[in-house]
């Protein structure tokens, strides 16, 4: 059994003891209830003070080599409540029993199908697992061990760090035994990461009189081993992306970045390569500058064509057991790249284009889309998206390869972070200047996201309502109609009161792209003029931002210069008396929508417009335009004077 040879016990005792809880052992996993009661003993013998100190040295060493096995041994192990027994042993003040109990807990705990919270359900558990790091070499490494593999969520961060991980923790990262400086450093890298308190501490700590972040540089250099070099570069990736260290610090620009782009390359382990693209992608996710470094260090972009080849009919691997395990997560790496590329892209135009000359990438996008791995298909419509912020590759290679086609598939049936992603992808494809915006009508688009709009996310909703309002952006008439006949007017003014302000604004955004140009105004006003004008004075009377009401008053505005349209707002006192109320804000630019509406419901060009201009007259507008007129603001008073003039012509 494995971890039996570390073990620094009699093996006169062994021998003893596994032989007569060999009848135990084996009862533990029968299918039959009663035999597995039996099989408890071990567990028993384990807590009975009453059994010597090496017997119940022995069941722990057994139990922990029992936990190596299959899952369902672990499964069997924790219903059996192995968990609270071994936590129970570690008060025991033996250095050699507290060692074997924590052993056996760290391989139950680094077990997929334990469930980590156990750890946390008696609040006495942490603090006694930190006074136990002082104990010797093996305590170090299995306590930080569970640490790191029990440490999912930021509760569990904060747990931690509230009871002195920190500062417990520090001092191992030079301890003389490798095993505890790499636990150790795992550790850090799981507090820190998205915490900016636990990174924001790491900072100013000192190990041995040394700055911690001059720790992990040195962790970073070449003659140490891969995965210490790695994590290393994880810590300081997560500590540089919760805003502790800058990003054009040098331990960022010099070190790290160059450490993970190294990581990259084919002459490292297919985990190591995963890891180390996915850790850069996450470091300049928010920062161009570091995107434009990373861009041309090493001949990344390049580098990255790789992983879509491996493992090739020539792969140099010896080992057959390597090679069936890379060809099993050899969708891990396309996944890794695509990841790496949507980062690169996100921002300058000019990586975009190095990486859409790369060999076969839209193809090979094209392909992500559908294979059978959701981690793929997501990473490679992030890719996607990345890329489709640039109108240049919009007008090329995106038409040139139909990406909408496979796009348009994968919208039919995927689970929503996909949908996110996909439709926001989707939102830039609609735009006007994009080629893909004509078939993609054609397919029948606008019923799928009418339905996008009736989401529970949030997320999904916005992307919905912006790609209807980039659809109807210039469109012909029957397009519009089409969008307003699908969407319904109970679900377009649902929108109009959604609680996410994003959603709102973009269902303005829509309305004011459904009424412009006059024939079209006129056509939608003449059937949902009087809700429509219902809308517009529920979201005026209402607590909202500037923007919204900006929004508002522009739809205004673009009814005002409807030909029949505008009479809804000629015709409605109260709607009149709110937009004399914006004239007279505070607010520049809701002055500047009032005004513009009132600019096209005088102009003098238009039938009806002496009345008009009587009507507001005696509402008192052309005082207020005067006033305007001479606004500290050049636009506002322009525009005031230059509604003014409609009197004088």
């Amino acid at each position: 059994m494995a971890c039996l040879l570390e073990a620094p016990l009699r093996v006169s005792v062994l021998s003893e003891v596994t032989a007569t809880s060999r009848h135990y052992v084996d009862r533990l996993f029968d299918p039959d209830p009663q035999k597995v009661l039996q099989g408890v003993m071990l567990l028993y013998l384990l807590q009975q003070s009453s059994s010597t100190l090496e017997l119940r040295t022995e069941c722990a060493v057994v139990l922990g080599s029992l936990a190596m096995g299959t899952e369902n041994n672990i499964k069997s192990l924790v219903d059996c409540h192995i968990i609270p027994a071994l936590l129970q042993g570690l008060l025991c003040p033996d250095l050699i029993f507290i060692e074997a109990c924590l052993r056996c807990l760290r391989t139950v705990f680094i077990s997929p199908v334990t469930p980590v919270q156990l750890l946390y359900t008696d609040p006495t558990v942490i603090p006694h697992l930190m006074s136990l790091l002082s104990r010797s070499h093996r305590t170090q490494e299995y306590t930080t061990q569970i640490f790191s593999h029990c440490c999912k969520t930021p509760e569990h961060q904060t747990v931690l760090f509230n009871h002195g991980a920190i500062q417990n923790i520090a001092p191992l990262l030079i301890s003389p035994s490798y095993k505890v400086r790499m636990q150790a450093l795992r550790c850090f890298s799981v507090l820190a990461y998205e915490n900016t308190q636990v990174s924001m501490t790491l900072v100013n700590v000192l190990v041995d009189g040394e700055l911690l972040s001059q720790v992990f540089i040195r962790m970073m250099q070449r003659d140490q081993p891969i995965e210490m070099q790695l994590t290393a570069a994880k810590c300081l990736t997560y500590m540089c992306r919760a805003g502790a260290i800058r990003t054009d610090d040098s331990c960022v620009v010099l070190k790290t970045l160059p450490c993970l782009v190294r990581m990259c390359s084919k002459e490292h382990l297919l985990e190591e390569r995963v890891e180390g693209a996915e850790t850069l992608a996450f470091l300049m996710e928010p920062d161009v500058e570091l995107q434009r470094i990373a861009s041309t260090t090493d001949h990344l972009v390049a580098m990255l064509a790789d992983y879509f080849k491996y493992p090739s009919s020539v792969s140099a691997i010896a080992d057959i057991k390597r090679l069936d395990h890379d060809l099993k997560h050899a969708h891990e790496l396309r996944q890794a790249a695509f990841k790496l590329y949507a980062s690169l892209g996100s921002n300058d135009e000019d990586i975009r284009k190095k990486i859409t000359e790369t060999e076969n990438m839209m193809d090979r996008i094209v392909s992500g889309l559908s294979e059978s791995s959701i981690k793929v298909r997501l990473a490679a419509v992030r890719c996607l998206h990345s890329l489709s912020r640039s109108v240049q590759q919009l007008r090329t290679s995106f038409h040139d390869h139909a990406v909408w086609k496979p796009l348009m598939k994968l919208l039919q049936n995927a689970p929503d972070e996909v949908l996110v992603m996909a439709s926001s992808t989707l939102c830039n494809l609609l735009l006007e200047f994009s080629p893909s915006k004509e078939p993609i009508l054609e397919s029948g688009v606008i019923e799928l996201l009418c339905s996008l709009t009736q989401s529970e996310s949030p997320a999904l909703r916005v992307n919905g309502i912006w790609a209807l309002m980039n659809m109807a952006f210039q469109a012909d008439q029957k397009v519009k109609v089409e969008i307003v006949q699908c969407l319904g007017t109970e679900q377009l003014f649902r929108l109009l009161s959604d609680p996410d302000a994003n959603v709102l604004m973009k269902t303005l955004g829509l309305l004011r792209n459904l009424l412009s140009t006059r024939p079209h105004i006129d056509q939608i006003m003449s059937s949902h003029g009087k809700q429509i004008m219902q809308a517009v004075t529920l979201i005026l009377e209402a607590e909202h931002s500037v923007e919204v009401k900006e929004q508002t008053l522009c739809i205004l505005a673009n009814i005002a210069d409807g030909n029949t349209a505008k009479e809804l707002i000629m015709t409605n006192d109260d709607m009149l008396q709110k937009i004399k109320y914006y004239m007279g804000h505070s607010n520049v630019k809701l002055q500047l929508a009032a005004t513009f509406c009132i600019s096209n419901l005088i102009w003098n060009e238009e039938d009806g417009s002496q009345e008009r201009q009587d009507k507001l007259r005696e509402l008192g507008f052309v005082d207020m335009l005067h006033k305007l007129s001479q606004a500290c603001d050049a636009n506002l008073s322009d525009r005031a004077k230059t509604a003014m003039q409609q009197y004088l012509a």
